[in-house]
C-alpha cells in the first residue's frame, strides 16, 4: 500500500474523546464480599477469572484502571490544545500509573503544572505528539518517491506513545530499510483479518425459538451471497429512529454490497445443534477505514436485544454503563463465541494498518487473543463499551495456549486489533450503545 498509509495516519491524536461519567451500577446486586467493592461484585464469574488469569488484576483494580484511563482521555482531549508544543500522549504503566509524557516546549511549565494537579505523573520525553505527527508526514512523502516494491512494504504506521517514537508494520520485516530520519522506528508485523468461522450448515428451521435475549459475545450465523458465516455479536444499540440494532464487524457481513437493500445478508441465532430463526438483516456494512456492520433487528425479535449485556456465551452478563476511548495501557476485555472472556491490555491507539486488501483507520490494538469466529465481539474496559473485535496475528491457530507459545518463540505476542466504538458513533448520527 502506497502513502495513503501515512496520509490516515497523520491525523494519530485527534481522535474525539468522551469526558468521563459517573459509572452507574447494575441494579441487579449480588451480595457484596467484604473488601469487594459493589460495581466489582457485580462482574460475571466468567470475567473476573479472565481479569485474574490474563492481567493479574482484582475486579476493584480492574475498575480503578479503566477509570483512571478514561480521566486521561479527558485531560489528553485538553492538553492537546492548549499545551501543543509539550504534550506527547497519555497512558497508564504496568502498575496502573497514570502517566502524561511532556517534552521541552514554552508551554511545557503549563503543562506540569496541569498534569500534576490532575493526580497524574509527569514523565519527561524527547519529543511531542506534534513532532511525531511530522514524521509521520515525512514518512508519507518518503514513501511517494519509492518504487512499488518498497513502498508496498509498509503496511500501517502508529506514534508509540510510551517509547515515545513511531511503529511500522510491515509483511516483510527484515526486508524494509528506513531513512536516516527513521532508524528509530520500530517495524513489526502486520495483522491477518480475525477471521469469522465459514460455515455450511447455516439453514434456517422453521419453528421459532423461546424469546431469550442475545447479549454482545453471543454466536450467530450470517448468510448472503451463498456464503455462510458464523461471528459474534457486538453491543446492542438503538438507530435513529429507536429501533433495535447491534453493532458488530463490518467483515461478518458475506455480501457487504447488499447492506441495507433488499438482498442484504440475513443473520439468525445459533442454537446448539444447528440454527435458530431469522433475527435481522445487515442495515449498514463499512469495511475499509472502519469495521463494523449495524444489523437491525427483525420485528419478530426486537425484544431479544432489548438489553445493555456482553457475556460469555450462555453466562451471566456485565451490564455496559457507557462508552469509552482507548488509552494505552487500559484493561481490557473481550468477549466472543470462540475463546469466550480473554484480557490485556491497549498497546497502541489511533493507528493506520493494512489487513489484507483493507486499512484500518483510528483503531487499536491490545494484548488479546482473538481466534476464528470471535470477530465482531465485544471489547470493554471496566463496564464501558470501548470498541469491536476486528483482526487479529494470531487468529489461525485452535487455541489460545498454542497462540502464546507461538508467538513466544517468535518473539512477539498475541495482537487484537479493534474499531472504537465511539468512531462508528460518530459516522452514524443517532446511532446509541444500550447502557444502564
Amino acid at each position: 500500500m502506497r502513502s495513503s498509509i501515512a496520509r490516515r495516519a497523520a491525523v494519530f491524536g485527534s481522535a474525539a474523546l468522551l469526558l468521563l461519567g459517573p459509572v452507574a451500577a447494575s441494579a441487579q446486586a449480588d451480595p457484596v464480599e467484604p473488601g469487594v467493592s459493589g460495581q466489582a461484585a457485580k462482574l460475571p464469574a466468567e470475567l473476573i477469572d479472565a481479569i485474574q488469569r490474563d492481567l493479574s488484576l482484582s475486579p476493584d483494580q480492574y475498575l480503578e484502571h479503566s477509570e483512571l484511563g478514561q480521566k486521561l482521555a479527558e485531560f489528553a482531549k485538553i492538553a492537546r490544545i492548549q499545551f501543543p508544543d509539550a504534550f506527547a500522549g497519555t497512558w497508564l504503566d504496568k502498575a496502573g500509573t497514570p502517566i502524561v509524557g511532556l517534552a521541552d516546549g514554552a508551554d511545557k511549565d503549563a503543562a506540569v503544572a496541569a498534569a500534576e494537579k490532575a493526580g497524574f505523573q509527569v514523565k519527561d520525553v524527547a519529543q511531542s505528539e506534534s513532532s511525531l505527527q511530522a514524521q509521520v508526514k515525512s514518512l508519507d512523502g518518503w514513501l511517494d518517491t519509492q518504487p512499488p516494491a518498497v513502498a508496498d512494504l509498509v503496511r500501517g504506521v502508529a506514534i508509540d506513545i510510551v517509547n515515545n517514537d513511531l511503529v511500522l508494520r510491515a509483511d516483510n520485516v527484515g526486508g524494509l530499510q528506513l531513512p536516516d530520519f527513521l532508524k528509530g522506528a520500530r517495524v513489526v508485523q502486520s495483522p491477518a483479518t480475525a477471521a469469522p468461522l465459514p460455515s455450511t450448515d447455516l439453514t434456517p428451521i422453521a419453528e421459532p425459538l423461546p424469546a431469550d435475549a442475545l447479549l454482545g459475545g453471543d454466536a450467530y450465523g450470517s448468510l448472503g451471497g451463498g456464503v455462510g458465516l458464523r461471528c459474534s455479536l457486538g453491543f446492542n444499540g438503538t438507530d435513529s429512529s429507536g429501533g433495535p440494532v447491534n453493532i458488530t464487524a463490518g467483515h461478518c457481513d458475506p455480501n457487504r454490497d447488499a447492506a441495507g437493500t433488499s438482498e442484504a445478508s440475513e443473520a439468525f441465532s445459533l442454537v446448539p445443534g444447528g440454527t435458530g430463526p431469522r433475527i435481522g438483516t445487515f442495515a449498514k456494512t463499512s469495511l475499509d477505514i472502519h469495521d463494523y456492520s449495524i444489523i437491525r433487528a427483525d420485528d419478530s425479535a426486537a425484544h431479544r436485544f432489548e438489553n445493555n449485556g456482553v457475556r460469555v456465551p450462555g453466562a451471566a452478563p456485565v451490564a455496559i454503563t457507557g462508552t469509552a476511548d482507548p488509552i494505552v495501557g487500559a484493561p481490557v476485555c473481550k468477549s466472543g463465541l470462540t475463546t469466550g472472556f480473554t484480557c490485556g491490555v491497549v498497546t497502541s491507539v489511533a493507528q493506520t494498518v493494512s489487513v489484507g486488501e483493507r486499512t484500518l483507520a483510528d483503531s487499536f490494538s491490545t494484548s488479546m487473543c482473538a481466534l476464528q469466529g470471535d470477530s465482531g465481539g465485544t471489547i470493554v474496559t471496566g463496564t464501558l463499551a470501548l470498541g469491536i473485535s476486528s483482526a487479529s496475528n494470531v487468529g489461525q491457530y485452535p487455541i489460545c495456549q498454542v497462540a502464546d507459545v507461538v508467538t513466544f518463540v517468535l518473539g512477539e505476542s498475541p495482537e487484537l486489533f479493534a474499531t472504537p466504538i465511539n468512531e462508528v458513533l460518530a459516522e452514524n448520527p443517532g446511532l446509541r450503545v444500550r447502557t444502564s
